[in-house]
């Protein structure tokens, strides 16, 4: 309710800020002509002050009609004098039109409406059979002054509203963008999150399954208890990884010696990935000639979830027996490959999460990542850039 209310009064506010102004304006014209006047002893002073009550009723029309109420004002000034009235000067009752016409963006018009009243004044004043008229230039550059005034001060306000209105549209734009980059970020780290779980808890549980599997079938108890082992440590792995999301979601500092998801994980921890392959049965050879120190955070940790996820999608998809894995450095890019030689699954065009998956991340350091099989078997090759910017 209180801000419903707020809102109504705010809305009123402005509905009646244009007609206070105006009123304001109207009155302190007139009752600037009416002092002129007023200060004329030679005349009654009441014929000039309604006179300068009409000057000042026609701004109150000054937002609809400025062009008529500059016309009219002009006019009624000219017919003002016609009717031998106390004098006033010429722009003094137009200050106030003036002011408005070059306010709602009418300069020229203003100007216009200033030089015809000026040019006016000047000649009447020339023309004055009284000599001492020609002899002052007093009046011109009052009323010149007068004109000017009015007009830049109309032309100051409308160009201040005009900086509000503009700043304030910079400002709606720039929350929206920001908003906009904020909803960006948000998805592009709920895609990692969604590609890291893909990647780690996929790995675990895939070993898990196939250690189930195999202690199912053991007719040996001690087998049969080292593959239940080796399940019970891969579902532990995966609810470690769990563990470390939902802390990285829930914002929560995660201890230092705790590495969040994807970070601390990189070529110095593929042993971990073959030493399950090679549990579940697979002939895993490993050729990794490259310093993980050396290779920057971002790109060792690339490096690593690919062949994570090449490891996870032999052993569910290809039945392979063997697979090898590599990794090296040549030029300013790092070339790891995995190969292995079952079926791999079919070459289709639209790959599964984890094939895309590993591209997205060779795709986000500037690399690339090529999937399907060849003559040696089902291959991955990813190509990763070496001289990527460090993150803070």
């Amino acid at each position: 309710m209180g801000s419903a209310d707020a809102g109504e009064t705010r809305v009123e506010r402005e509905r009646l800020e244009p007609w206070l102004t105006d009123a304001s304006l109207a009155v302190a014209v007139t009752l600037v002509i009416s002092l002129v006047i007023a200060a004329d002893a030679d005349s009654s002073p009441v014929p000039g002050i309604a006179w300068a009550l009409g000057f000042g009723a026609l701004l109150l029309l000054r937002r609809g009609l400025p062009l008529t109420v500059l016309a009219v004002t002009v006019f009624g000034i000219f017919a003002y004098y016609a009717l031998d009235l106390p004098p006033i000067g010429m722009v003094l009752p137009a200050v106030g039109v003036l002011y408005s016409t070059a306010e709602v963006r009418r300069t020229s018009w203003a100007v216009v409406g200033a030089a015809v009243l000026v040019a006016v004044s000047t000649f009447y004043r020339f023309d004055d059979l009284d000599p001492r008229a020609q002899l002052t230039g007093y009046g011109f550059v009052t009323e010149l002054a007068l004109a000017a005034a009015a007009i830049a001060l109309g032309s100051v306000v409308r160009l201040v509203r005009e900086i509000r209105t503009q700043s304030a549209r910079i400002a709606v734009l720039t929350a929206a963008e920001e908003s906009r980059a904020a909803e960006a970020r948000m998805q592009s780290e709920r895609v990692r999150i969604a590609r890291d779980l893909h990647d780690t808890i996929g790995h675990t549980l895939s070993v898990a399954s196939l250690h189930t599997s195999v202690a199912a079938e053991a007719e040996d108890p001690d087998d049969r208890t080292a593959a239940l082992e080796r399940v019970r440590g891969a579902t532990s792995e995966a609810l470690r990884e769990l563990r470390r999301t939902v802390k990285v979601l829930r914002e929560e500092p995660a201890d230092e010696t705790t590495p969040g998801p994807a970070s601390a994980l990189g070529l110095a921890s593929v042993t971990t990935v073959v030493e399950a392959a090679r549990a579940a049965g697979l002939d895993v050879d490993v050729a990794v000639s490259v310093d993980p120190a050396s290779l920057p955070r971002a790109v060792d940790a690339a490096a690593f979830r690919i062949v994570q996820e090449s490891m996870t999608n032999v052993l569910r998809h290809s039945a392979a027996a063997a697979a090898r894995v590599s990794a090296r450095v040549s030029g300013d890019e790092l070339i790891v490959r995995i190969v292995d030689d079952g079926h791999g699954g079919s070459a289709d065009p639209e790959p599964g999460a984890g094939i895309r998956g590993m591209r997205e991340r060779a795709g986000l350091l500037g690399g690339s990542l090529e999937a399907g099989p060849t003559a040696e078997g089902f291959t991955v090759t990813a190509h990763l850039p070496i001289d990527v910017e460090e993150e803070e």
